[in-house]
């Protein structure tokens, strides 16, 4: 149980203001809560985030890890040459006698 008188007041209600409009409430410790930003009206949000091009860099980064659809893309004249598989060998089992190992000999 808490104690008494050294908690705040407790605002279940709190409103949340932006451009002097209530966005939402939540509980906090203020009943009014006044923000620049939130979520509603975020550019990350919303959707509406540019992305600025300093010096190319996002051109940069585009050609380096070949997202971008021109500079990035392969020639077309370079082909991997065709892997060919080694010959498949059965694997020896483990009791047949091998040519390294003689098999012993009856006593």
């Amino acid at each position: 149980m808490a104690k008494a008188d050294i908690h705040p007041t407790w605002y279940p209600d709190a409103k949340v203001i932006c451009n002097g409009e209530v966005v939402m409430t939540t509980g906090s410790t203020s009943p009014e809560i006044n923000v620049d930003v939130w979520s509603g009206n975020h550019p990350f949000y919303t959707g509406t985030q540019k992305i600025l091009d300093t010096e190319g860099r996002v051109d940069r980064f585009m050609r380096k890890y070949g997202m971008g659809g021109g500079e990035a893309a392969a020639p077309a004249d370079k082909k991997a040459a065709p892997v060919e598989a080694a010959p498949a060998q059965p694997a020896a089992s483990a009791m047949e006698p091998t040519a390294e190992a003689p098999a012993e000999a009856d006593a």
